[in-house]
């Protein structure tokens, strides 16, 4: 099916990973790759947005060929810029890792770590962080390798907790996470809590940077099948909520959205040819890099 949006203009993709791009289960791309193919040829960038950490991260993007576009890590609380997204006189920086620079707009984990702490106490909550499990129980709970869980316990803006308690008692927790200016958010069987911030609201951020850097305004397109993705679909212009394996409720408040009938990597391919058909998207202009 191919939507009516297929414009000339620059395109920005934007995606969730598991249960998207990725498959809920085996963590497979290949109905994607095509799509990915095309993209990657016209110039036009796929940008990770995800619950994943940076060391989760880091290689899949070398799979997936996407080392050249930035990334959102940790549902927002953590933005990374290859060198061709850095600003020349305010990211540069010789000790950034990989050439890349690294923005955390929210709060760092240890001062969250500390504040759940305090919290669960005071309160008198059951949950249990994830820096207090062991690497075997998040094995358990993400069904992730040994590797793939220490990876995920690198957290840099966010720290996830598995929830212990009943309804009231996370409602206590929302409105003294609230009163602290701080947010949870429900990625699969955890819950994530971070600074004020969010998938849609760091995504606003790296469209506001390209249009620094190019000098034009991109149109934008966004994936993603869970509740966490609800800010990046709303902050798009051509969003696709993909149809999910997991039974949570998905609200988007978007007119335009599109619904998939596939799930996962069949389901993003199905909305990119809703939204760019046969014709994808128009290679853009050359980036130029900001001095000023």
């Amino acid at each position: 099916m191919t939507g009516s949006r297929v414009s000339p203009r620059e395109w920005l993709v934007f995606t969730d990973l598991d249960g998207s791009l990725l498959d809920h289960d085996s963590y497979d791309w290949s109905p994607a790759a095509d799509w990915l193919r095309r993209l990657r040829e016209a110039g036009t960038p796929v940008i990770p947005v995800s619950g994943k950490t940076r060391a989760e991260l880091l290689p899949l993007r070398r799979e997936l060929a996407l080392e050249a576009t930035p990334f959102i890590a940790e549902n927002g609380a953590v933005i990374g810029l290859p060198s061709n997204w850095q600003h020349a006189r305010l990211d540069r920086d010789p000790q950034d890792i990989g050439g890349l620079s690294i923005k955390t707009p929210g709060v760092d984990s240890a001062f969250l770590r500390s504040r759940l702490t305090v919290l669960r106490e005071r309160l008198g909550l059951h949950f249990r962080l994830m820096s207090e499990l062991s690497v075997a129980a998040v094995v358990e709970a993400t069904g992730l390798s040994e590797a793939g869980a220490e990876h995920t316990r690198l957290r840099e803006g966010s720290e996830p907790l598995l929830w212990d308690d009943d309804e009231a008692a996370l409602a206590r927790l929302h409105q003294a996470l609230a009163n602290d200016g701080l947010m949870m958010t429900r990625d699969g069987r955890f819950w994530h809590v971070m600074g004020d911030v969010d998938k849609g609201r760091s995504l606003r951020w790296l469209v506001a940077r390209y249009q620094a850097l190019r000098g034009v305004t991109p149109d934008t397109l966004g994936l993603g099948d869970g509740p966490n993705d609800v800010p990046l679909l709303e902050a798009v212009e051509a969003p696709v909520l993909i149809r999910g394996v997991h039974r949570q409720p998905v609200a988007v408040r978007h007119a335009a959205l599109y619904r998939t009938r596939e799930t996962g990597p069949r389901g993003w391919a199905e909305g990119l040819d809703y939204w760019l058909g046969a014709c994808g998207p128009a290679p853009p202009a050359p980036l130029e890099e900001a001095s000023s």
